[in-house]
């Protein structure tokens, strides 16, 4: 499905995660019926289809539905763009910033169409590593250009909350095909993102 504001939510399994998240919160010794808690079993199942709903979006068909010929053949970049996720370990949030280059090959897309995507694999139980690569293999699939580049830079909740609780730490992952695996290409890519 293409992407689409999320305000829907399927009522079966709303209800479904709603018990869950009662039990889970009775039994790590909490009052359900407290005010407070009275309708957190059920805000607590929509965030999280909400924050899992890249599963229902199919990330090639946003991309599809948004390229253009087009002669240009030049570097694209669209950088600094927000992702919030869940690491797959703890289902604790991990976020920043994701930046993107890619170099045509006579068709070029939208430009919304980039953060687009990166929410589809973000919106999942995710690693910071398959996230780059599920994002930087999308585009060199489907867009088929002369190059791609990816850097994700993020925080993870499950480093600075729990663990070894560095606050400051940042995970910076990236990926390179095509003409962005020639140094120079790269290192101009780098440097455009302040790199």
């Amino acid at each position: 499905m293409p992407y689409r504001s999320f305000e829907e939510y399927n009522n079966e399994v709303t209800e479904d995660v709603k018990k869950r998240y009662e039990d889970i919160i009775k039994d790590l010794g909490e009052d359900t019926a407290r005010d407070g808690l009275l309708k957190t079993p059920e805000r607590a199942a929509k965030a999280m289809q909400f924050l899992t709903q890249g599963y229902e979006q199919d990330p090639v068909e946003i991309l599809k539905s948004a390229m253009f010929k087009e002669s240009y053949n030049e570097m694209v970049i669209v950088k600094d763009i927000e992702l919030y996720s869940l690491c797959e370990h703890h289902i604790l949030p991990f976020f920043g910033k994701a930046h993107i280059a890619y170099i045509p090959n006579g068709q070029i897309v939208g430009l919304s169409k980039l953060p687009r995507i990166v929410d589809v694999f973000a919106r999942r139980l995710q690693v910071q590593e398959r996230l780059t690569e599920q994002v930087l293999d999308c585009i060199n699939d489907t867009l088929k250009p002369l190059g791609v580049a990816v850097v994700i830079e993020a925080s993870h909740m499950c480093m600075m909350m729990r663990g070894v609780q560095k606050q400051n730490s940042i995970t910076t992952t990236s990926g390179f095909r095509g003409q962005f695996e020639k140094i120079e290409t790269r290192n101009e890519f780098l440097k455009l993102i302040g790199k």
